[in-house]
């Protein structure tokens, strides 16, 4: 939230006249260990309410709920040698993207502290997972009540129905997206004014109305349409690697590309770039001579694809990556398959994120027939080259290709 959007929200919560379960008003309180305790304690109890995110707000008293003002200045405050934040954050399980902000209210200092509510699982500080009860912070264990309530929700949430950035204005609601290739990718018109964009990208559930003239950009949107990913930081990391080596190891990389946009807006671009990067054979016709990839580009299409709508979006720390090495180009993706990779060419379609790749094939980008691996097998013997291996780790899937081989380097796999 931006200067203005933070005052006004202050505002309305003073205007209320009372706290909620997810939000917490203080005075002075800067003791590090309640602090993130309630951090956990909000961003679960943010969840069980359907709220985006929760709040602790310093400043307000709590007697007569009028702003007194704080000294608390948590940006420049310590736990130990290490700055306050960093603390904090390394005690959060998940790990969350809580932002402070300072500001000036009636000529008094106030300070919020935004966090996003849990999304996967309860929020844990140090071990503990906390929620809020009335107005008390409470161990969770002794309400499982709440605590089956939680996982009910977290089982019946998707990804994409997450929100990636609450209580956005308008202008930087288009700012920060794609909104022309939007309807470009899915062949509509685009509308003549802003009111019929956003209300377009509403009856797609891109966004939703928060209050106001503010919306919500849910993860679905941000993940295939931002401009940059990084300006919602719980996706930044989801951003696409491509990492090109020197030689078959990965001792000497050439160059790194972070892909900063978003799937669907950046994917022909995304491709385009891994294909310029990959070694090319000459082949000379009747007249002309012309360059041929060494690897087929349906086969990286789907494959790089399949990394982008399959992946688990729960497992934090981790992106897709694509690594090009002398002799192969290994595709990886965080999450174990939902089906056997022996099963991958016969088994019938499964996704996990379901409603981005219901989007994503309504723009052609993927199919949801189960035919991607087959392409990939058909165009990789087309080539003559080996066959493509599929490997699966404890967090992540790998999609390997290799170069052309002669046959008598080809081991029994191959």
């Amino acid at each position: 939230m931006d200067s203005n959007a933070l005052n006004a929200f202050l505002q309305k919560q003073i205007d209320q006249g009372h706290e909620s379960e997810w939000i917490e008003w203080k005075h002075n309180n800067e003791d590090p260990q309640e602090l993130g305790e309630y951090i956990s304690a909000l961003a679960n109890a943010a969840a069980l309410h359907r709220e985006s995110s929760g709040y602790i707000i310093w400043g307000i008293d709590n007697a007569s709920h009028k702003i007194v003002g704080t000294t608390f200045k948590p940006k420049q405050a310590k736990k130990g040698n290490e700055p306050l934040e960093s603390w904090l954050s390394r005690l959060l399980n998940p790990r969350l993207h809580f932002r402070i902000h300072e500001l000036i209210h009636d000529g008094k200092p106030v300070v919020i502290c935004e966090i996003p509510a849990a999304s996967h699982m309860p929020v844990r500080f140090s071990g503990e997972e906390f929620v809020r009860v009335g107005s008390s912070k409470k161990k969770l264990k002794d309400y499982p009540e709440k605590e089956r309530a939680l996982w009910q929700i977290f089982r019946g949430d998707r990804f994409e129905n997450g929100i990636a950035r609450p209580s956005v204005d308008a202008d930087d609601v288009l700012g920060f997206i794609d909104y022309p290739a939007f309807f470009d990718l899915l062949k509509q018109t685009l509308p003549d004014n802003r009111r019929g964009i956003l209300q377009r990208l509403i009856q797609e559930d891109v966004i939703r109305e928060h209050s106001g003239d503010r919306y919500d950009v849910t993860n679905l949107d941000a993940i295939l349409f931002a401009k940059k990913l990084d300006s919602f930081s719980p996706l930044a990391r989801k951003a696409v690697r491509i990492i090109l080596y020197k030689g078959s190891d990965r001792i000497n990389a050439v160059k790194e590309l972070v892909s900063p946009r978003g799937y669907a807006v950046g994917f022909e671009g995304l491709l385009e770039y891994v294909n310029d990067q990959l070694p090319q054979n000459e082949q000379i016709g009747q007249a002309l001579r012309r360059n041929v990839g060494m690897y087929p580009q349906i086969a990286i299409r789907e494959l790089i694809a399949n990394a982008l709508v399959h992946q688990d979006f729960l497992l934090s720390g981790t992106g897709p990556l694509v690594e090009i090495f002398t002799d192969r180009i290994e595709i990886l993706n965080p999450g174990t398959p939902l089906i056997d990779p022996l099963r991958f060419i016969d088994e019938p379609p499964q996704s996990r994120n379901e409603i981005l790749a219901a989007l994503m094939r309504r723009m052609n980008i993927c199919e949801e027939r189960g035919s991607g691996i087959d392409k990939v097998v058909f165009s990789v013997e087309l080539y003559q080259l080996p066959a493509p291996d599929f490997q699966v780790t404890s967090n992540h899937t790998k999609a390997v290709l290799y170069a052309p081989k002669k046959l008598s380097r080809m081991d029994i796999n191959d």
